[in-house]
């Protein structure tokens, strides 16, 4: 779903649009380049658009205007200028320009004097903008289309910007890979399916393995499969390898919580809004995106993809609330509620691909918990590690990507809230402090290993609608892990 708009690169002589995007500054005036490529006609009628609707040239704000004469018949104008407060997200403006195109039309955007870099991440944020999930609508209207019928992009050096979006499309296509996992439904995204869309990854380079219930079993992954035991959907785990860097590193590893269904269980959610629920697999959909972004540009780094695929149902065979389970790791767990269902799941992961891969470090995404919606809504995902490098690495990237996180404690006190009077822990602390002991339960299953859990219930999911992102699920943390991987290639860890 990542093409829903055509992308081209002209130089600055080349003829533009009828439809024009230009930048323009605190005046409202747009650079002297950029007046030259679209024309007199159409920079007067855009002053006097300005002047009308007192525009001042605020970032991403902007001003259209209808143009008598010459080729160009609309331009718009757009603030470009980060002031006080402004973070300069290109791939924002990306989609702020999009969202300002004629449906239907060809335009230019002309982009005289923007750096390469920042072309090519505007490009990038109208490909994510563009983004519509209508698989399953059997009549759709020219607003559900939307868009532009192609973009042309005028810059100064064609030639560089068109080997940096290259670059950009790997990324482009992994969040729309993962935000197409999560709006899937749940009778279409079972286990078995979703570890075939994984495979896919294969045609890429990506070595991808399959484990079905009977080799979870003989491996003693009893924990994830106790999640799926009163499901008619047999429980899966995929595991993605990339060797793009030097033989002998030591791996980076991602997790993904990929519950496809989750109706709680035994200890059954309200029927209000259950439906949503079909998106608590958006942890693992951000694994399989990011893999795809990372073989699509041929990353030079070795990294682990994991994702434990499970559906929490209520039969007659599922797991009860007062059961105990024996984990991979030997560690015995209570379960108190069978909706806390994610941390069972990827404790079995967590310490597989320790035990077997050795990673440098691990980071697993999960929608885990309400809590942490309660604590940072959907602004931030929560941010919970043992080491301080890592969540430093993770904190930047968010900072860099706008897919920011918040770094919340841990600590003994909460830790001694999952003890059990019977089994070495129990799957929840109760009601208090309820994203914290989720994330001290997982740190029990890193064995040391260097490792950040990110909660991600509040932004993989319903998120809130963005500058690049008008849709249900967003394929949050793709571009984050993808710059975390790149730092690592530039010689971080």
């Amino acid at each position: 779903m990542a093409d829903r708009v055509a992308i081209d690169v002209k130089p600055l002589s080349a003829a533009v649009a009828a439809d024009v995007v230009v930048p323009v500054g605190a005046d409202g005036s747009p650079p002297e380049a950029v007046a030259k490529t679209i024309g007199d006609p159409a920079v007067a009628a855009l002053a006097k658009a300005v002047a009308v609707e007192r525009f001042k040239g605020k970032f991403k704000k902007t001003v259209a205007a209808i143009v008598a004469d010459g080729p160009v018949e609309r331009v718009v104008g757009i603030g470009m200028t980060a002031g006080d407060g402004d973070k300069a997200d290109w791939a924002a403006i990306g989609g702020v320009i999009f969202g300002a195109l004629a449906k239907g039309r060809p335009a230019s955007v002309v982009l005289a004097g923007i750096p390469v870099e920042a072309a090519a991440d505007i490009a990038l944020g109208m490909r994510l903008r563009a983004y519509t999930f209508d698989t399953y609508k059997t009549k759709t209207d020219d607003e559900d289309k939307g868009g532009p019928a192609a973009v042309m992009l005028h810059v100064d050096d064609p030639a560089a910007l068109k080997k940096a979006l290259k670059a950009r499309d790997g990324l482009a296509a992994g969040m729309c890979l993962a935000r197409d996992l999560v709006n899937e439904p749940p009778n279409v995204l079972f286990p078995k399916e979703f570890a075939r869309r994984a495979e896919a990854l294969t045609k890429l380079g990506v070595e991808v393995e399959v484990l079905d219930g009977k080799a979870l079993a003989k491996i003693g992954m009893r924990a994830l499969l106790a999640v799926g035991q009163g499901s008619a959907h047999d429980s899966r785990v995929v595991i993605m390898r990339w060797n793009g860097g030097k033989a002998g590193d030591k791996p980076l590893a991602f997790i993904g919580k990929g519950v496809t269904f989750d109706t709680g269980g035994i200890s059954i959610k309200p029927a209000a809004g259950m439906e949503d629920m079909k998106g608590d697999m958006a942890g693992a959909a951000c694994v399989v995106g990011l893999m795809h972004a990372l073989a699509a540009r041929k990353a030079k780094a070795n990294v682990i993809g994991a994702i434990g695929l499970v559906e929490n149902m209520p039969d007659g065979a599922a797991q009860r609330p007062g059961d105990i389970v024996t984990s991979l790791s030997g560690q015995t767990i209570e379960i108190i509620n069978t909706d806390a269902e994610g941390r069972l799941v990827l404790a079995d992961v967590l310490w597989y691909v320790q035990d077997r891969y050795k990673p440098a470090s691990m980071v697993n995404l999960a929608t885990l918990t309400g809590a942490i919606l309660v604590a940072l809504g959907k602004e931030h995902a929560g941010l919970f590690s043992n080491d301080d490098d890592l969540a430093g690495r993770l904190f930047r990237a968010g900072e860099e990507t706008g897919e920011t996180v918040w770094r919340m404690p841990l600590g003994k006190a909460y830790d001694n809230m999952i003890d059990s009077k019977f089994a070495d822990m129990k799957n929840t602390g109760g009601r208090f402090a309820g994203s914290i002991t989720a994330a001290q339960f997982l740190q029990r299953f890193v064995n040391g290993v260097p490792w950040a859990h990110l909660d991600i219930a509040g932004t993989g999911m319903d998120s809130s609608a963005s500058d690049i992102s008008k849709t249900w699920a967003s394929g949050w943390g793709v571009r984050l892990l993808d710059r975390v991987v790149a730092e690592a290639e530039r010689g971080g860890k």
